[in-house]
């Protein structure tokens, strides 16, 4: 297999994938598979994860799915207990289970007089379990496989989190409420991780993507005939470079954030990868 440009070099090590089924997540595996890694790819669907593994083995790489509930403390330790046999003491995790709902998820933008008795979903109608849903995929699913996996880091060396937050986290969007509050809450987590296991030799950070259409936004960003959606307007027009993110723009965060030599006395930091989202003040 080809090495990264990168030259972060994961021989040896056990990587760990949460969500690994997706798109930019089982693109994560394949590229930490490429640094050299032995990889897991976990994901609640494990036919999308085997699908993914699949492919890395057929590319000389060490993998192996597992179906995984990341709201399931003891699903998510009986893995961690497999894992460790199967590959080894896990050194990386990457929380990238996570997700949106539509029942957390209001219609408009902006509340209008008369939207409560009118036709549409707005913020009185929100679902509460589908925002507890939100909220606890996305905190929980990676506060519990913390726990689960960071129990075999603790005491050894060049162990690292990787976490992934939003632009959400930054500034909230409109419609999303539970999404946002909870990629906030990752990103505070992630801080909190960083000086929580500061001294036992874990380095935790996070990343930021800003923009990248993936099936999991693709209804509020295109039609159903494929064009762009005004919401799509809106976010292009805010983002400097003009595009969405494609899922290889990630790499390079992601594997800076792993390598040892490059970013070891680097623990508790939030980086955007956004094309400029974050720096844009609108005008």
């Amino acid at each position: 297999m080809n090495k990264n440009v990168l030259n972060t070099d994961l021989t040896g090590k056990v990587a760990v994938v949460t969500g690994a089924g997706g798109v930019l997540c089982s693109n994560f595996a394949k590229v930490i598979a490429r640094a050299g890694a032995k990889v897991a790819l976990l994901d609640l669907n494990e036919q999308a994860a085997k699908q993914f593994a699949d492919e890395i083995v057929a590319e000389g790489g060490i993998a192996k799915a597992y179906a995984c509930n990341v709201l399931d403390k003891d699903i998510c330790y009986a893995v961690a207990d497999q894992v460790e046999k199967d590959l080894g003491k896990c050194d990386i995790l990457i929380n990238g289970a996570g997700g949106n709902n539509p029942k957390a998820t209001t219609d408009k933008e902006y509340f209008e007089i008369g939207d409560i008795d009118a036709d549409t979903k707005s913020f009185f109608d929100l679902d509460a379990s589908g925002v507890g849903f939100v909220f606890n995929l996305n905190f929980l699913g990676t506060l519990i496989p913390t726990q689960a996996f960071a129990r075999q880091m603790v005491g050894r060396k060049e162990c690292s989190i990787l976490n992934i937050s939003s632009m959400n986290a930054y500034t909230p969007l409109t419609k999303i409420p539970a999404y946002s509050g909870a990629k906030a809450a990752i990103s505070n987590f992630t801080q909190w991780l960083a000086v929580h296991f500061s001294k036992v030799g874990i380095r935790v950070n996070a990343i930021a993507p800003g923009f990248f259409s993936t099936k999991q936004n693709a209804k509020l960003l295109w039609n159903d005939d494929g064009t762009p959606t005004p919401r799509t307007g809106k976010i292009l027009a805010a983002t400097p470079m003009g595009r969405f993110g494609e899922a290889n723009e990630l790499e390079g965060g992601l594997l800076f954030l792993l390598n040892e030599q490059a970013a070891g006395f680097i623990t508790g930091v939030v980086l955007p990868i956004d094309g400029g989202f974050s720096a844009y003040s609108g005008v």
